[in-house]
């Protein structure tokens, strides 16, 4: 395998951490209450923004990965049932 690959493979398990870190946190701070509704719902906005600065292009995968993730703990901690 050739350096730029490696790198560039290496750069892409970043940038993945990150965004499950990232996601992680927040599902921990709304399950946590520490938002209103309203906060929670542009926390998953904030969020879907910089997973897409991170993997462009991958709105679909976003939508169908931590979008439920994110529901389920709002409708949860919100009592949205």
């Amino acid at each position: 395998m050739d350096k730029e690959l490696q790198a560039a493979i290496r750069e892409e398990n970043r940038n993945l951490r990150y965004l499950r870190f990232m996601v992680d946190l927040a599902l921990s701070e709304i399950r946590a209450g520490r938002f209103s509704l309203a906060q929670a719902e542009q926390v998953v906005e904030n969020i879907r923004s910089q997973a897409l600065k991170l993997f462009p292009g991958k709105d679909l995968a976003f939508d169908l990965i931590y979008r439920p993730k994110f529901q389920r703990a709002i409708t949860e901690t919100f009592q949205l049932h």
